[in-house]
């Protein structure tokens, strides 16, 4: 075995945060308690804006990619052995601790999920981030109350990674999903998925009254910006919705009217630092939930060869479902 391994390393140049293939070896990794040999990770939103420049990395040179799984070859703590398949979600990765796209990942065993039973360690990165934070998100609501019988639950951006998933554990779990998308292209993948409406996502892109006519029962948006502030407008009374994405803006133009007219709940969810139950609990129910005919319909593997060329498109919409990136290609 080469005593080098390849990398995607993120460093500054001329003033700017710049990704590239560098060549590392085993020293050159951080000093962790637990060393893995990474088989896959994903492309997130995240990751494409770390890739491509923004400012996402908080320290430099910084290895990117915010998800892995792969196999423990050396650990300092007696709960993980050598041969132990492990995933890493969150945890700073690709931001303040070097992340999964390397052969080898240092990390903390403080981070280290199990690999469910249920799951090869591809399935695993087929869900990654975008699946775990939307079993999050569909967990926010139920723990709030949530009933498939409280009427339609709307998801935004429903053709990217968050949406896909969220859409498939909704519709296996009995509820009616509405899919809010900009791509009508995209219908027949997302009815595949159980989607049963679909609404444009210029209709929720536009500024509209503070209080709308009531229409779901529930949202998950990983959108914000105008996106978020309408869906609000548009939530029956005691309705909840789930936030856990920027995609659409920061900014939060809304409202206080549905808050305190119509009892409607805000729930944030963060996948990032959530705490070790709520991520054990959150893999457990996907586990349950989430058809693996309906995770095979939404993922495509690419090697770690592609992944730089991949990233602009992630940003740019271009990408449907989730994206595994295979890292020893």
């Amino acid at each position: 075995m080469s005593d080098t391994f390849r990398a995607v390393v993120i460093e500054e140049v001329d003033g700017k945060p710049k990704a590239g293939f560098k060549e590392l070896t085993k020293k050159d990794l951080p000093q962790n308690d637990v060393l893995v040999e990474v088989a896959y990770s994903t492309l997130n939103y995240k990751d494409g804006l770390a890739l491509t420049g923004g400012r996402i990395a908080r320290k430099l040179p910084m290895v990117a990619g915010i998800d892995l799984a792969g196999t423990v070859v050396m650990s300092g703590n007696s709960d993980f052995k050598p041969g132990d398949k492990v995933i890493v979600n969150g945890y700073g990765l690709s931001e303040t601790q070097w992340g999964a796209y390397s052969r080898f990942a240092s990390v903390k065993s403080d981070w280290l999920v199990r690999l469910p039973e249920a799951f090869t360690m591809q399935e695993a990165m087929a869900i990654g981030t975008a699946g775990y934070t939307a079993m999050l998100c569909v967990m926010a609501l139920e723990d709030a109350g949530l009933s498939k019988d409280d009427g339609e639950v709307l998801v935004t951006g429903a053709a990217g990674g968050v949406g896909s998933v969220a859409i498939a554990i909704l519709a296996r779990k009995g509820y009616k999903v509405v899919a809010a998308t900009g791509r009508p292209e995209t219908h027949d993948y997302l009815a595949s998925l159980g989607a049963t409406g679909f609404v444009a996502r210029e209709d929720l892109a536009t500024k509209g009254a503070p209080m709308a006519k009531e229409r779901w029962a529930a949202a998950i948006d990983s959108v914000g910006g105008q996106t978020l502030a309408t869906v609000l407008s548009q939530v029956k009374y005691g309705g909840f919705v789930a936030a856990c994405g920027l995609a659409g803006g920061t900014d939060l133009p809304a409202s206080v009217f549905p808050f305190i007219l119509r009892n409607v709940s805000l729930l944030g969810v963060d996948s990032v630092m959530a705490p070790m139950h709520k991520r054990k609990r959150a893999w457990w129910q996907l586990a349950q939930d989430l058809p693996k005919g309906a995770l095979a319909k939404m993922t495509e593997v690419h090697p770690l060869s592609e992944v730089l060329e991949l990233a602009p498109k992630i940003l740019a919409g271009q990408i449907r479902g989730r994206v595994v990136i295979d890292v020893s290609k």
